[in-house]
């Protein structure tokens, strides 16, 4: 239990597992225990993520989240999202009720009613957009934004994931602090690329297997680079979203003769991506639809590993800075096996533009920097009448 002086912060997440946005939930929470606040996690249920936020010093509760899926455009689903709704709004009044946060941290824009029910207990609630889909629907867009018209601040992690909100309600825009992400490079210094590409270049794609992310792209882009000479070899690491499975076994049954032969391997999901990544020559980020931000990207340059990424949405803004890094044309392999090949033919100085570029991301995207802004902003303070007055 927190001290009777203790700011009280209830910090609400959809998942409990440990990929992008969960991640950057522990780190939020992290901020918030290092401002002095007394945080309770709500997750859905356990999972990988409640020992972190146990050991970073939270406490943790469960209560039933309704997610607005794309499932609840159709009659079915938005019953289902209708019953799920009724059914903890109990759960999230009494909860409210029991612990009376000073404010309410929701790490998501699609729990919209957690923000409904802090603002209906006058609380002051922060949502945090880890989501941009600037090829939704309008309509989608407008109704997953509108509620965010309840929240008393946005945190967005990247300007595009600003512009694609405010397109959307322009009236959001001056509730909006983009702050990006917070990303921890490996626990030892990172080891420095190979002088000379002698041998197979090892090339690595870190993420989930789903067809957004451009795992396929990857493969596509390093045939084309075999069929021209290069002894080129890729790695997968990655497993799927539960009800993707039937992307990963496309991908296996496409990559058959890649798989016997050597040039493709699939590793599945680790926790350890720092071994994988310093086992590799490049890392690739060849998403096809937008990214709000671009973690696998920051963390491959933070190993000091070159990275290729697509010229899309938040990833121009992950790799900015890094002379080491290149982007491609989202969704096309040709462009793709073009930016590798100009990295392999630039060796010497993609090689030792590394350091730099790893110190730039060590500095643009510390943990720290981003666990004291959310903090902040979360913790602030709202302004009295009379303060507006005399200012």
């Amino acid at each position: 239990m927190g001290t009777p002086n203790q700011r009280v912060v209830v910090a609400v997440h959809p998942g409990a597992e440990r990929y992008g946005s969960d991640r950057m939930f522990v780190e939020s929470v992290r901020g918030l225990l290092a401002a002095g606040c007394h945080v309770i996690a709500v997750l859905p249920g356990p999972g990988p993520l409640c020992a972190d936020l146990t050991d970073a010093g939270a406490d943790v509760d469960f209560a039933p989240l309704p997610v607005l899926r794309k499932s609840a455009l159709k009659p079915a689903g938005l019953a289902t999202l209708i019953a799920d709704t009724v059914r903890s709004a109990r759960h999230t009044r009494d909860l409210l009720r029991r612990h009376r946060p000073d404010a309410v941290y929701v790490s998501t824009l699609t729990i919209p009613t957690w923000i409904a029910a802090a603002r209906l207990h006058r609380t002051r609630v922060v949502c945090h957009v880890h989501e941009a889909e600037p090829h939704a629907p309008r309509p989608v867009r407008l109704g997953l934004a509108s509620p965010l018209m309840l929240a008393d601040s946005l945190i967005l992690n990247s300007a595009f994931a600003g512009t694609v909100l405010t397109d959307t309600l322009p009236a959001l825009a001056s509730r909006i602090t983009v702050v990006p992400n917070g990303v921890a490079g490996p626990p030892h210094e990172p080891t420095p690329p190979r002088t000379t590409l002698d041998g197979p270049i090892r090339v690595v794609f870190v993420g989930r297997l789903s067809p957004r992310k451009g795992p396929d792209i990857a493969l596509a882009a390093v045939r084309r680079l075999r069929d021209q000479g290069h002894d080129i070899r890729l790695t997968l690491i990655g497993s799927v979203f539960t009800g993707y499975e039937w992307f990963e076994d496309q991908l296996r049954r496409d990559a058959a003769t890649d798989i016997a032969d050597g040039t493709l391997t699939m590793r599945g999901f680790t926790d350890d991506i720092w071994s994988e990544l310093a086992h590799a020559d490049i890392a690739l980020v060849p998403s096809v639809m937008p990214e709000p931000f671009g973690n696998a990207a920051v963390e491959a340059i933070l190993a000091r590993r070159p990275v290729v990424a697509s010229r899309i949405g938040g990833l121009v803004e992950a790799v900015a800075g890094a002379d080491s890094a290149a982007l491609a044309t989202a969704g096309d392999p040709d462009d793709l096996a073009r930016a590798i090949d100009d990295l392999i033919s630039r060796w010497p100085t993609i090689a030792a533009a590394t350091d730099a570029a790893c110190a730039h991301a060590r500095h643009a995207f510390a943990p720290q920097r981003y666990r004291h802004t959310v903090a902040t902003i979360v913790t602030a303070r709202p302004t009295s009448p009379a303060e507006e007055t005399d200012s």
